[in-house]
């Protein structure tokens, strides 16, 4: 659905394409899918097409609101596939630009770890929180979006809230501490040198790869040092193949893509606490692999 390309764009038209990156970027956070988040889009637009712009007094908000409905609407429908789903489910990684990374509260809304964190919570809670805490809505917004009350959007907005300090990193890494320890997974990648990545690692770390029953990948989280350095050890990545393994922006903090004669074979992205790699993901589902070797524009 590429509308900007139009030069011929109607009131409603240029009033989407306005707003476009920012509605991807809320359903994205809602669904941690960058396919969902397209069909949100092309369910929004199609709704928006048949609003009497003469009626809307704010467009971003009446925008936000069709979004966030089609997104929880999505969401519930994602719960039921996650169920079914072959091994651990994360996020679909998303390649991006570098000045992502300068507005601190938008990198860490759609990084992979506070990703994982929002799928703790309840469908309309997280629809809650990222209105509230990431993109700043008022609660009478909010409730409008959620259709509730704006008191029970408050309720809801503090239980999330709590939710989430609980379960979020502690001390999180800066991003320089984030490509140190992806440095240290690269060596260990390219020459099988484990010393120095153990040197970063927690002694709870958990390591989590998503091959979604395409592609060979852990069915279940490895936990501790121990276990992780022996996975490492016999080889999370075989070295069979001519490899190759990038620093690249997942999500708006470092990441590294890998590549298997010249293919694109997965991305590695970690969660820094305090200095160490307190969870490390692995996405090889080839499925969740498209955005990866171009930037998508993520704004608020």
């Amino acid at each position: 659905m590429d509308l900007a390309r139009d030069s011929r764009m109607d009131p409603a038209t240029e009033a989407f394409v306005a707003h476009r990156n920012l509605l991807f970027t809320l359903a994205y956070e809602l669904l941690g899918s960058a396919a969902d988040a397209e069909d949100v889009l092309q369910e929004s637009w199609l709704r928006w097409m048949g609003v009497d712009l003469g009626q809307v007094l704010d467009q971003r908000a009446y925008l936000v609101r069709i979004a966030t409905r089609q997104a929880l609407k999505r969401l519930r429908t994602l719960g039921r596939r996650k169920e079914s789903y072959v091994g651990p489910w994360l996020p679909e990684p998303l390649l991006t630009a570098p000045d992502v990374a300068e507005d601190v509260e938008l990198a860490d809304s759609v990084s992979m770890a506070m990703l994982l964190v929002l799928e703790t919570l309840q469908p309309t809670e997280r629809a809650v929180f990222v209105l509230r805490e990431v993109f700043g809505l008022d609660y009478e917004e909010i409730a409008g979006a959620v259709g509730k009350s704006p008191a029970a959007v408050r309720q809801i907005a503090h239980r999330a809230r709590a939710h989430v300090a609980a379960r979020r990193p502690r001390g999180p890494g800066s991003p320089a501490e984030h490509r140190a320890a992806l440095r240290a997974f690269q060596r260990a990648v390219e020459t099988g040198d484990l010393q120095s990545l153990l040197d970063v690692l927690a002694p709870d770390v958990v390591a989590l790869s998503d091959g979604g029953g395409i592609r060979h990948a852990l069915l279940r989280p490895v936990v501790g040092i121990d276990n992780v350095a022996r996975l490492l050890a016999v080889g999370w990545w075989k070295r069979d193949a001519h490899r190759s393994v990038e620093l690249v922006q997942i999500n708006g903090g470092p990441g590294l893509l890998v590549r298997v004669d010249g293919q694109v074979d997965g991305v590695v992205a970690v969660r820094v606490e305090n200095g160490y790699v307190t969870g490390a993901y692995h996405v090889r589902n080839p499925e969740k692999l498209s955005r990866v070797e171009r930037e998508t524009a993520v704004t608020r």
